[in-house]
Formats: structure tokens, sequence, C-alpha cells
């Protein structure tokens, strides 16, 4: 079994920080990219930011400049540091790690549950 656990998440006024922490655990062989996703109500998920195993960055054109994907292997942890949020930043934010389990041996995507973020003043 492997479980991605998203905390972080709350509300902030306009021009505030958050930072979002996933932590994976459970039955892991070794995590490829790791990805922030969010979706608005009424919204698709859009993808937010990806960092890979080396730490390569990409990030979505709203959040560049804003935004940080960090991630720490020895804890299995991915974080995002929002900063200048906006309220059009308000979604629920959901983690992705892409890994291979140490069951099957077989890479899959695998999801956290999801954390609110809400900007508003």
């Amino acid at each position: 079994q492997v479980q991605l656990v998203e905390s972080g998440g709350g509300l902030v006024q306009p021009g505030g920080s958050l930072r979002l922490s996933c932590a994976a655990s459970g039955s892991i062989l070794s995590i490829k990219d790791m990805r922030w996703y969010r979706q608005a109500p009424g919204k698709e998920r859009e993808l937010v930011a990806t960092i890979t195993s080396i730490s390569i960055t990409n990030y979505a054109d709203s959040v560049k400049g804003r935004f940080t994907i960090s991630r720490d292997n020895a804890k299995n942890t991915v974080y995002l540091q929002m900063n200048s949020l906006k309220p059009e930043d308000t979604a629920v934010y959901y983690c992705n790690a892409d890994l291979v389990n140490s069951i099957d041996y077989r890479r899959r995507a695998y999801w956290g549950q999801g954390t609110q973020v809400t900007v508003s003043s």
C-alpha cells in the first residue's frame, strides 16, 4: 500500500503565503516525478508544478515566479511554497507521485486526498 498525505492548506488573505506538504509512505521502492495539481469549483483539474527525481522543475504560467516546488527525497516529501497568493489561486490542491512500489515493482501514479486553499479577504 502507498499513501500520499497532504497538509498545509487553509485560509489566507490576498498577497499572503502558504506552504503545502505531501508525504508519501508505504511500500515505496523509488519515487520519480512529483506534481501538484489544483481544481477550482466548476473547473477542470490543472497541473500547477512538477519536480523530477533530480529536482528539475516546471510550472504553469499562472504561478511562475510566485510558487516554488521542492522535494526532500530522504523524507519522500514534496512541498509547494505559494507566495503572493491571489483569489484565483483558490482551489483544492492535490499532490501526485509517479513511483515504483516494492510489492510488484510496477510504476504507477498515486494521488493524495487534497487540501483546500482559500485566498480571500
